[in-house]
This record gives structure tokens, sequence and C-alpha cells, in this order.
């Protein structure tokens, strides 16, 4: 039993290891944010960028295409109360909207409240 799961352990940290090596760069987004450029390693002289032709976005191009990448992702949409068509203004904290229609009142619960006398011991 120990042997199969050392076997096992062995395997699997192997083929671990080597899907590093078969990684798909091509997978990698390609869009005009990576600031590398053409920078290579100056001791082995590889490429230190994921796309070395690629321009660094600068300005309003940059803006753009970050602002552009996660609309879809991060748009608010609340649904549609129709409550809130009648209001016409909003005074505040603590205090009813002025509304269009009909205007309701709301009274307290109580009116009064009948007096308990204690009685002298």
């Amino acid at each position: 039993m120990n042997n199969s799961l050392g076997v096992c352990s062995v395997v699997a940290a192997i083929l671990f290891g080597v899907s590093f090596a078969f990684a798909n760069p091509s997978m990698l987004p390609n869009h005009a944010g990576y600031p590398m450029d053409k920078a290579v390693d100056p001791v082995h002289g590889q490429s230190l960028a994921n796309d070395p032709g690629q321009r660094n976005a600068v300005g309003d191009q940059a803006l753009h295409k970050a602002a552009v990448t996660d609309v879809d992702h991060v748009k608010q949409s609340l649904s549609i109360n129709r409550q809130d068509e009648r209001i016409l203004e909003k005074p505040g904290a603590g205090m009813l909207p002025k509304v269009e229609g009909p205007v309701i009142k709301i009274e307290p619960p109580v009116k009064e409240a009948t007096e308990v006398i204690p009685e002298p011991k």
C-alpha cells in the first residue's frame, strides 16, 4: 500500500512539473498593457515579456482599454421599483418624500395611553 501510494505521488509530481513545460504561451492575453516591450535578460538573452513585440500603452489609449475590459462584469443593473416613479422630491432622512398622487399619512398606532396610578404602600 505504501509503495503504490509513493509511486502514485512521484508520478503525479512529475506530471505536474511537466505540465509547466508544455504550457501554451499563445493562451496568454494579448493587449496593449504590457510595458516590457523588447526587454531581454542580460545574462541569458531571453525575452522578459510574454509578447516581446508589443508596445507599451500610454495615456488615453491605456485608460480606455483598461476601462472597457470588464464593463459587463462591473456594470450595476438594479431592478425597477414602480413605487419610485411617483417620487417628486426626497427631503432627507427621517422625512417622507413628496410624491405625485394621493398623499398617504401614517398615523401613530397609539393616540392615547391609559394612566396607571400606583397604589400607596
